[in-house]
């Protein structure tokens, strides 16, 4: 299992990077049987995002660390290249690239 992050590079161009999910096999809820978890992250505070078929976002830079889960609809992520991702319902991203050039987001679909 992977997600995707979204970083800037030292020239300020957004980047995709693909990162994996490290999982150790545990006893997370005894006495339920042992399964699968990943490495917890802190987090202070959640929201929901809907964006809108046809929302188109300028070139801009995420405003803090967040991640995103996809759960309906199609985002589109353009890189300041100019390269393109399409994220769909159970795709992850990670926005990291709060400095440098920024990305476009579009909702493609909702």
């Amino acid at each position: 299992m992977r997600y995707t992050q979204l970083y800037s590079d030292a020239t300020g161009e957004s980047r995709f990077g693909e990162m994996p999910f490290d999982f150790e096999l545990i006893q997370y809820a005894p006495p339920t049987p042992v399964f699968q978890v990943s490495h917890f992250t802190p987090a202070t505070q959640w929201g929901v995002l809907r964006l809108p078929s046809g929302w188109d976002g300028a070139l801009h830079p995420v405003p803090h660390r967040q991640v995103f889960f996809v759960l309906s609809g199609v985002l589109e992520v353009e890189l300041s290249s100019g390269e393109a991702r399409r994220f769909m319902p159970g795709d992850i991203l990670l926005g990291e690239d709060t400095n440098g050039k920024g990305h476009k987001t579009r909702g493609v679909c909702g």
